[in-house]
């Protein structure tokens, strides 16, 4: 693909993906970003002033404007990353997810077949719209067993739900119209410039920072964890050469418990960065989420068996080079926790609300 827009490129997956394909790739990238308040694009700093580089200011529910991106920058492909994401979030504010992630998903799925339909044979049939999406669709497990890219879909919370919906949608645009589509579900991701509000970041911020370390209900809740720069590649490799019509779960192969990825940090840090007690001694457990999930697990044989991909990182070295990037890269974490970044995205951007 010789020029990819991708949607939601200033947030964690995102510029995780850009920052590989600029560095490892001849490929053009359009990052179509709202910059809400986890859209940051100091992480994407390294990258910046590259000449295949592009940003466009915009929410992808402005129809208008969303159409006219295609029509200007002409990309061979659309990975699709924007969606609001975050659990807690979504059970007291659901009104943004229903926009974003299904109104979004619909005016760019329209906008994105209005261009395909008009491309010359050629780039028509090689087009590819990449839609990224999250295990959190298929509710959650019991002790046993895994999800499938044939599991039924049961989600539990206003994310989820609106995550399945979009997943629909992007399954009814192909099955309906024909647009070449392509899926991916994955499980938990980790690793550098994770906003802290998702757990691992904001267990080490806190740790370092001797602040107590929240743990929902027992600890007990299980999540398939899988490094960031890993997820970039499977997206990249599904975008290249998966099946059109066809998903692909993405998993790490790493279960653990929420209590044991907390031991696993506060160990990390008491090896680098020694406190006197022990960092455990700052566990708190609180009142457990509604509708929490229990447990989520991936099968990702079949892009193992069709792709050749498998995580390169274990638990253990991702989660040690994650901890190792927080303790090294001060000036990032002071200005999401600061908000300094924000302050700099309107200087620059102007209204990040209203794009």
């Amino acid at each position: 693909m010789n020029k990819i827009l991708i949607t939601g490129g200033a947030g964690f997956i995102g510029s995780a993906v850009i920052r590989q394909l600029i560095t490892e790739t001849d490929t053009t990238v359009i990052n179509v970003d709202k910059l809400t308040y986890a859209g940051n694009l100091q992480s994407l700093i390294s990258v910046a002033e590259n000449p295949r580089y592009h940003f466009e200011h915009v929410d992808i529910c402005d129809a208008a404007t969303v159409a006219g991106l295609f029509h200007e920058h002409q990309p061979d492909a659309v990975m699709h990353l924007a969606a609001e994401s975050h659990v807690d979030r979504s059970i007291t504010g659901p009104a943004a997810f229903i926009e974003t992630n299904i109104i979004g998903t619909y005016t760019l799925l329209k906008a994105a077949r209005e261009y395909w339909s008009e491309l010359a044979a050629e780039r028509k049939n090689n087009f590819r719209f990449h839609h990224i999406s999250t295990d959190e669709v298929y509710g959650s497990l019991g002790e046993t067993g895994f999800f499938t890219e044939n599991t039924a879909y049961q989600p539990n919370s206003p994310y989820s739900a609106s995550k399945a919906s979009s997943d629909h949608l992007v399954r009814a645009w192909y099955h309906t119209y024909g647009l070449p589509v392509v899926t991916t579900n994955c499980s938990n991701n980790y690793g550098p410039y994770h906003f802290p509000e998702k757990l691992i970041p904001l267990i080490i911020l806190n740790a370092c920072n001797g602040k107590p370390l929240p743990i929902y209900g027992k600890g007990d809740n299980i999540r398939d964890w899988l490094y960031v720069d890993d997820h970039a590649r499977a997206l990249r490799l599904v975008l290249e050469r998966g099946r059109v019509g066809d998903t692909y779960n993405i998993g790490g192969w790493n279960e653990k418990t929420n209590l044991e990825v907390v031991y696993a940090i506060c160990a990390i840090l008491d090896e680098l960065r020694p406190q006197g007690a022990p960092h455990t001694s700052l566990i708190t457990y609180v009142q457990d989420r509604p509708g929490h999930d229990q447990r989520y697990a991936i099968n990702a044989g079949k892009i193992a068996q069709e792709l050749g991909w498998k995580p390169l990182e274990t638990f253990e070295t991702g989660l040690r080079k994650t901890v190792e990037w927080y303790l090294t890269n001060p000036d990032w974490v002071d200005a999401v926790i600061s908000g300094e970044y924000q302050n700099w995205i309107q200087q620059n951007y102007g209204d990040r609300e209203t794009s």
